[in-house]
């Protein structure tokens, strides 16, 4: 896990090699460690294969030759690697930004763009990151969602023996909504918590991830149990009759969503 007291280490996997280049400069002067790469491909085999310490983030281009940035995010959520991936794009199109949040990136960022602003995003990403899972106090406590156990210590939702450790953002947004259960969250307060960046798309992503947080604990994804909606103000998590309710540490007031 990244920690604020030592400087980051960051993949940035990038085909130009001149923006490659200058991003590892830039990110080199400002006290950060690098390395470059090339493709995804040659991301996967560094993460699978080699010795060396793991990144604490990876700055990933959507539009890599061979397999793609988005590709290859998708293929490490589905393996339950939870490492922190911004993506680089050069579509302005919404639902493709949509879609590289959908396979569990955890934030984005438009070409052209400014190297000093893709730093405040890795520092925003990692900001989170360092701040780790909560400890497994009462507040935080394994639950039962329908068919599965909720671990917010271990970020995971359990069925049997089967484990699903969720990505940045599921964790977030399912984490934020079991500690206020029985309290409406309204999407402005989803985004803050699982994302560093806030728009309208951003509002749309949170509902696509709601809808998969569904999809995946649902017994009735088109009927939720768990996870309704309040219709004009955000998302409820109700939770099994007889679980006890965490109290929220403040009130939460309803906004628009």
């Amino acid at each position: 896990m990244y920690s604020s007291s030592r400087p980051a280490h960051l993949f940035v996997v990038e085909d130009d090699p001149e923006l490659r280049d200058m991003l590892q400069l830039y990110f080199q002067r400002q006290g950060q460690q690098v390395t470059a790469l090339g493709s995804a491909e040659e991301l996967l085999a560094r993460l699978r294969h080699e010795p060396s310490p793991r990144p604490d983030l990876v700055v990933l281009d959507v539009g890599l030759p061979g397999m793609s940035g988005l590709q290859a995010c998708q293929r490490l959520r589905a393996e339950g690697d939870r490492l922190p991936i911004i993506l680089l794009t050069a579509s302005t199109e919404e639902v493709d930004r949509i879609l590289g949040l959908e396979m569990g990136a955890d934030d984005y960022l438009g070409k052209p763009f400014s190297a000093r602003e893709l730093l405040a995003r890795i520092r925003a990403v990692l900001r989170r990151t360092d701040a780790g899972p909560p400890p497994a106090s009462a507040p935080d406590r394994q639950m039962s969602i329908g068919a599965y156990r909720f671990s917010p210590a271990q970020r995971s939702l359990q069925r049997g023996d089967e484990v699903r450790v969720l990505n940045t953002v599921e964790y977030a947004l399912l984490h934020t909504l079991t500690r206020h259960a029985g309290s409406t969250v309204s999407r402005e307060q989803l985004l803050a918590a699982s994302h560093s960046s806030q728009d309208a798309v951003l509002l749309r992503a949170i509902d696509a991830a709601i809808m998969r947080l569904r999809k995946l604990i649902e017994p009735d994804p088109a009927a939720p149990r768990f996870i309704q909606t309040v219709r004009g103000h955000g998302y409820m998590f109700v939770p099994h009759t007889g679980e006890t309710l965490t109290a929220p540490e403040a009130p939460i007031p309803l906004q628009p969503a």
